[in-house]
């Protein structure tokens, strides 16, 4: 029971992260020219990943694999938000 808790907030944050970060950039960093470069999405990533690592620590039913999950999800989140805003596809959200 509390594997499947764990693995139901690894989700959860995984998609709370990618939604955020997509958000985030297609409304606040549309004018900022450094969300283009190519590093920026797995620096971002990264640095997610290792900030809820000590969470992780933490909380019984969440493991490191959870935190490296999140610290995708928003990598992957900040990719598309860029992707958009290239394709000015904010405009009609």
């Amino acid at each position: 029971m509390l594997a499947l808790l764990g693995l139901v907030v690894a989700w959860t944050a995984a998609a709370v992260g990618y939604i955020k970060a997509r958000t985030f950039v297609r409304e606040r960093l549309r004018y900022v020219e450094a969300v283009h470069k190519s590093f920026v999405p797995l620096k971002v990533g990264f640095l997610a990943a290792l900030v809820t690592t000590p969470i992780v620590w933490v909380l019984p039913a969440v493991t490191t694999g959870s935190a490296i999950l999140f610290g995708t999800a928003v990598g992957l989140g900040v990719a598309s938000g860029r992707k958009d805003i290239r394709k000015r596809r904010y405009l009609s959200a």
